[in-house]
């Protein structure tokens, strides 16, 4: 390529010839000069950016990239704030459940190392004051995890415990363990004897309890009314079933004091002592029978202490 350069100084003209090799060092002088201004700018914005007041300036001058780097940082860090603050309430959340845990632990009686719910080793040691450090969003994502495992562990112990309280409290109020008149003795008891009647070795399919006539008599236990009639032998019987095929009898009463399909609570008045039936004197006749089966009244009575 030439070029002619004309001058109104020179007598005559001027050529120059430009090669390839000329071409390239041309360009690559250009090339050099833009990545020389680019560094420059990139120093300038990574050091003195945070000064720069002037929005133009700044503009210029930060990378778009680092800016919005600095922002999505100053976004994480205001939700790690948040999230700090949540990571605390879970904590004293925590507390709570252990105390009420260890609470319950201690009212059930069980002192096994597994079933204990608060169980933090000691810590101690002199205070020092550290320089504060801030949380990375990793470290705290592991904490709040493992709290979380906690609290369902926690969650799950308790639940375990209240079902125990309140399977207790459900079969303490369904079996026949209470009294079913106000005495502390039998006047005859559960399993063979003399038959009053026919002076002859016979079973007795439950207890018997000798007091005066009107006696109120109380259910053992809550349950349903399923027979409150007058039977041929029992005189004026009532049943209530308690669920599971556990049926309490109570006969020879005077008076029946609950009908048949009634709810009845457990030492809810339902007769009155009497001596209907084949009965030789005022007394309760008191069965309790699972499936059918006569079983030893004694055994359930017990459980009330």
């Amino acid at each position: 390529m030439n070029i002619i350069l004309i001058s109104n100084k020179l007598a005559r003209t001027k050529s120059l010839t430009l090669t390839g090799t000329h071409f390239l060092l041309i360009i690559s002088v250009f090339f050099i000069i833009i990545v020389l201004s680019s560094l420059g700018l990139n120093y300038l914005s990574l050091r003195y950016a945070d000064g720069i007041k002037s929005p133009l300036l700044r503009t210029l001058l930060v990378n778009p990239q680092e800016e919005r780097h600095r922002k999505i940082q100053l976004h994480l860090h205001n939700n790690l704030n948040v999230m700090a603050i949540k990571l605390g309430q879970m904590q004293a959340q925590l507390l709570r459940l252990d105390a009420l845990g260890e609470r319950l632990t201690e009212s059930s009686g069980i002192q096994s190392q597994e079933s204990s719910i608060n169980h933090v080793p000691g810590q101690g040691g002199g205070h020092a004051v550290l320089p504060t450090e801030e949380i990375t969003f990793s470290e705290f994502n592991r904490k709040l995890q493992a709290l979380s495992y906690a609290l369902d562990e926690r969650a799950d112990r308790l639940g375990a415990l209240d079902s125990l309280f309140r399977y207790g409290r459900l079969a303490e109020r369904v079996l026949p363990s209470i009294m079913p008149v106000d005495t502390k003795w039998y006047s005859s008891g559960y399993g063979y004897r003399i038959d009053p009647f026919s002076g002859k070795r016979a079973f007795h399919k439950g207890v018997d309890f000798a007091v005066k006539a009107g006696t109120p008599i109380r259910a053992s236990a809550g349950g349903v009314v399923v027979y409150s009639d007058r039977h041929p032998e029992y005189g004026n019987m009532i049943e209530i079933d308690h669920g599971d095929e556990l049926i309490s009898r109570y006969a020879h009463a005077s008076k029946r004091l609950v009908k048949l399909g009634q709810v009845v609570l457990r030492g809810q008045i339902i007769a009155k002592v009497g001596s209907t039936g084949r009965s030789t004197g005022p007394h309760l006749h008191f069965e309790i029978r699972y499936k059918d089966v006569p079983q030893n009244p004694s055994r359930f009575l017990k459980m009330s202490g």
